[in-house]
């Protein structure tokens, strides 16, 4: 049996998506195994919830640090004490620094509320509202350097109906990100989607409809 990819979840706050990722990796037949959940903020809702599973947890505090090299390094030094394979940021509100997207090139996935490469940044749901765009909803991508740039390994879209505000929205696509973020991590973590030279390389049947919701 090939050895699941040991996974590290980092979160700033309550873990929404790191429950649906935890969920999905207790089936023993799904490719990865939360290995580690980790924070930036000690009172993260997340690790207690984390812990309740079974699941190591670690806080690396930004505000204990003298700068954003000593953090991450820090943070380096934690995933590589647990043996990890694979980094899903989920609400992980720290930009990371180039060097430590390049130490974990290829490893280190993200989720963003939006339908990339549209609505980069933060407030998607406003700005998607604000322009009456008729779908909006999110994407798993490799994380490169630049912001939210990275190529896109899964999209969930959803419709933007009349009546919509922020809450309704950012809810209809927060169920959808529950749902594509746990496939997008199972295709990396078997090795049918890979980051080669910068492009995604995708071993996943030709059918495989990248917007996994319509």
């Amino acid at each position: 049996m090939t050895a699941r990819a040991r996974t590290a979840i980092l979160i700033s706050g309550r873990g929404s998506n790191m429950t649906a990722l935890i969920a999905a990796a207790k089936d023993t037949a799904y490719p990865a195994e939360i290995a580690l959940v980790l924070s930036n903020r000690p009172d993260a809702g997340g690790l207690q919830r984390a812990a309740a599973d079974g699941i190591a947890t670690a806080v690396v505090d930004h505000k204990a640090h003298p700068d954003r090299e000593a953090f991450e390094r820090e943070v380096d030094a934690v995933l590589t004490a647990h043996r990890i394979d694979i980094v899903c940021l989920a609400g992980f509100m720290r930009i990371l620094t180039p060097w430590f997207i390049t130490r974990w090139e290829g490893r280190l996935i993200n989720i963003h509320p939006s339908l990339l490469p549209d609505y980069k940044g933060l407030h998607t749901h406003a700005r998607a509202l604000a322009d009456r765009v008729p779908r909006h909803g999110c994407t798993v991508h490799f994380v490169v350097p630049e912001l939210d740039a990275g190529p896109t390994i899964a999209q969930a879209s959803v419709p933007v109906l009349p009546g919509d505000d922020e809450a309704t929205l950012a809810a209809r696509v927060l169920e959808q990100e529950h749902r594509v973020y746990p496939a997008a991590l199972a295709d990396v973590a078997s090795g049918r989607v890979r980051l080669v030279e910068g492009q995604v390389a995708d071993d996943r049947p030709a059918e495989y409809a990248r917007f996994l919701a319509g």
